[in-house]
């Protein structure tokens, strides 16, 4: 077991940040409503994070239980099916909440629809990525949710904590924020044991760690401490640090900004070894199946080696079958492996535009694709 009393880090250490938002949070258990008052004190807090530059995307459920009340669903166990019709309703009443409380700051809303498949799948994966980022460079705040009107097995315990996790890792984000019932991981279940100790620091993920989560909370969350461990593990494995809080507070972020010994909010920190950066392209790097070779020329070796992305007029030659996403591998004109890294277009594609000018890509291809083959956060220069 690895648990660390050393400082920890704050919310003002995040660049790009995912905050989950669980059911129980979002919707009173009582009288089945949006808890608009809370609502609106995290949306001042997301207005606080973007004003001093960070990025925030935004993973909320609630759709099902937002939405049975309206359908008359109340009081037993739904149906798949009803489930899903029950999402389909409460999905609009979830998106017009954001858009409502966010445009008080003048902040855009972008309501982006996920299964735990679009995560997985490479190509689903690239263009879920590829639009979550142009959003946030537009300044919107995406609101994501998982696509419960389609989703079959997805609908199930715990699935938006890793969804989350699969989104953390997805955009490269250095901080994922899990708001809970509870301020962290316990030792032991807290509301069973009055001896249970705080943990404010995990390294790794231990047998003895994953052993600590207990069951799940009665009434409308699907999560618990078991997913939240599920979701750490994939965000670890990112580089993105994870931390769990209590969320019922008013101004839950803000009270992130300061550690507990400073008047902050008590919460668990689990922090990786790596960088998300550094993790993504490591992984990139010891990649061994892939699918495909781009040979370059000295231009592009030059651009290469100064941290420049692969652009269509420096490629030479294209081997191999390959889809958008695949990883390749780029040689220089005498054979030597220089690069590998993540191509933007299939092989079919490549090699239409292989010493192109970018600007030339849509006439050629009769759609306009990235300027770049791959590009420079998708690279790994040897």
């Amino acid at each position: 077991m690895v648990l660390e009393s050393l400082q920890s880090p704050t919310l003002l250490d995040s660049r790009r940040l995912v905050v989950k938002i669980g059911s129980a949070l979002l919707v009173d258990g009582e009288t089945r409503q949006i808890r608009r008052d809370w609502l609106d004190a995290l949306a001042d807090d997301v207005a606080a994070c973007r004003k001093r530059g960070q990025e925030v995307v935004i993973v909320t459920s609630g759709a099902v239980a937002c939405g049975r009340e309206h359908l008359g669903l109340v009081g037993r166990a739904l149906k798949l099916e009803e489930k899903q019709a029950a999402a389909a309703t409460g999905q609009i009443r979830l998106a017009h909440a954001y858009q409502e409380t966010l445009a008080r700051h003048d902040v855009t809303v972008a309501q982006v629809l996920v299964t735990l498949e679009d995560t997985e799948e490479r190509r689903r994966h690239l263009n879920a990525r590829s639009t979550i980022d142009t959003l946030l460079k537009l300044g919107a705040v995406p609101v994501i949710n998982e696509n419960d009107t389609v989703a079959t097995a997805e609908i199930r315990f715990g699935d938006n904590d890793r969804l989350a996790a699969r989104v953390a890792q997805m955009i490269s984000a250095d901080t994922l924020i899990l708001l809970s019932d509870i301020d962290g991981l316990y030792t032991a279940d807290p509301r069973k044991d009055p001896d249970a100790t705080h943990i404010p620091t995990v390294r790794e993920l231990t047998p003895a760690i994953v052993d600590m989560a207990g069951e799940p909370p009665p009434g409308y969350s699907s999560g618990g401490m078991v997913t939240k461990i599920a979701a750490a593990r994939v965000a670890l494995a990112a580089g993105c640090r994870m931390v769990i809080a209590k969320g019922k507070r008013m101004n839950p972020l803000a009270a992130l900004e300061k550690r507990p010994e400073d008047g902050g909010a008590l919460c668990t920190w689990f922090l990786p070894s790596a960088e998300p950066s550094s993790a993504r392209k490591a992984w990139i790097a010891g990649h061994m199946n892939t699918a495909g070779v781009l040979t370059v020329d000295e231009g592009a070796l030059r651009a290469l080696n100064h941290g420049a992305s692969l652009l269509p007029a420096g490629v030479t030659a294209v081997y191999g079958e390959f889809d958008r996403g695949d990883v390749v591998v780029v040689r220089a004109l005498d054979g030597r492996e220089v690069a590998r890294g993540l191509t933007a277009y299939a092989a079919e594609d490549a090699r239409r535009i292989a010493g192109r000018k970018s600007h030339e890509i849509e006439d050629v291809l009769g759609y306009r694709g990235r300027d770049e083959i791959v590009h420079r956060d998708d690279l790994v220069v040897r």
